[in-house]
């Protein structure tokens, strides 16, 4: 069976820089910095963490009501990132319609805003006769995939992948091989997620949340630093359009990368710590899938969140297979770790940075750790010949994933 060749044509995010891929990019290029002090984590007993990098506040209001209602703030996100990818692509109401179009949407889980507040309310005389009939469409794991379906007419395929911070890099892959086998024209790709201190919490208390820089939150998260200290938790969403070769080519759109490998596999040696063996292996199968070596790859994009461990076992199996040669960097010290986001919102960058050849360094980088130094780190806005990109993400529960990309040529 003779697989598709697919390619990017719409790119979109809503980033804690605020809405737009053109905000996003510019904020990324010119190193500012979206982590700030939320006051409101101070409130919960035992929470180290006081800091995030989180959405500024949206119109909503553009979405109609009727579909709004069962939203969150991650539904909003997800919404608004699918109409700017659908607009830079050229398509419109027709084609969401017509069954050609599908998406695939992941979250970590549905909002757990909307289930506390309901349990908050239940917890006080156990009746349900308060419930809000649309909370179960807030809670859901695939809201976010749902709403915008409904939101924007989309007739095709609807998948909702939930793998936390690998999500958004596994809904490009397996978005990818939907279309490679023809299963549908153009796919909405990506992931999306909402800040709760809950998602701090789950790395305060395994000692991976980032607390040192409380009063300096403009100097966290440090990836690959050696005055690092843990995640800076985020939200937000990024998606790409992926459509099959002949499809762009056809209707005359503008092809901005292409997707030639993606793989993602299990490491399961241990469910919390990070497995430099398994993260090797990943990126050699990613290489495998595209048909190229180590040598071809231009530009790493890594994961790296600012932990101790992750950071150092990403570091080494980077070397192991391009040694020193390949430039190398991270972007959660510009927004930090959009969670399921985290992923799409990167890979969104990496087309940017396989456009106009220029890389984006890892911001709050002063000192490298001598254990992630043999890697060749980017360390200020570098311009760069760049063809082809692999990008990391890796998930609690061993789920590592890697995508490549490469500018689009006529071969």
């Amino acid at each position: 069976m003779s697989l598709k060749r697919v390619v990017v044509t719409g790119l979109g995010a809503v980033s804690p820089y605020g809405a737009g891929m053109e905000l996003f990019t510019d904020s990324l290029r010119a190193g500012r910095g979206a982590v700030r002090p939320v006051p409101e984590l101070a409130a919960i007993q035992g929470l180290r963490a006081r800091v995030a990098a989180l959405v500024p506040e949206l119109d909503a209001k553009i979405i109609p009501r009727k579909f709004r209602r069962s939203m969150t703030s991650m539904s909003v996100f997800a919404y608004l990132a699918c109409r700017e990818a659908l607009a830079r692509a050229g398509l419109g109401e027709e084609e969401c319609r017509g069954g050609r179009l599908g998406i695939v949407l992941g979250s970590t889980v549905g909002s757990i805003a909307a289930s506390e507040s309901f349990f908050a309310d239940f917890f006080v005389d156990r009746s349900l006769e308060r419930m809000k009939s649309g909370l179960f469409f807030q809670i859901m794991n695939h809201s976010c995939a749902a709403n915008v379906a409904q939101a924007l007419g989309i007739a095709g395929r609807i998948l909702a992948p939930a793998a936390a911070c690998s999500t958004g890099c596994q809904a490009i892959g397996y978005g990818a091989e939907t279309i490679a086998l023809g299963k549908q024209d153009w796919l909405l790709c990506g992931g999306a997620d909402e800040f709760h201190p809950l998602t701090a919490a789950t790395f305060d208390v395994m000692n991976a949340g980032s607390a040192r820089y409380n009063d300096d939150p403009e100097r966290t998260p440090r990836p690959f630093d050696r005055g690092r200290d843990g995640v800076v938790c985020a939200e937000g969403c990024g998606i790409l359009l992926l459509e099959s070769l002949d499809s762009a080519l056809a209707r005359g759109a503008e092809i901005l990368a292409e997707v030639t490998g993606f793989a993602t596999l299990s490491a399961p040696s241990n469910i919390a710590n990070p497995d430099a063996e398994a993260i090797a292996r990943c990126m050699t199968a990613a290489l495998a899938d595209a048909g190229v070596t180590a040598a071809d790859i231009d530009y790493v994009n890594a994961h790296a969140t600012g932990t101790d461990l992750g950071d150092r076992a990403e570091a080494e199996s980077i070397y192991r297979l391009f040694g020193d040669r390949v430039p190398v960097s991270s972007l959660k010290g510009h927004i930090g770790h959009a969670m399921a986001a985290s992923g799409s919102l990167e890979l969104a960058a990496c087309v940017a940075m396989l456009g106009d050849g220029r890389l984006i360094p890892t911001r709050n980088l002063d000192r490298v750790d001598p254990e992630c130094a043999p890697i060749r780190h980017v360390r200020g806005l570098e311009a760069a010949p760049v063809n082809t990109i692999l990008k990391n993400n890796f998930a609690l529960g061993g789920v590592n994933s890697s995508i490549v990309l490469r500018r689009y040529r006529h071969d």
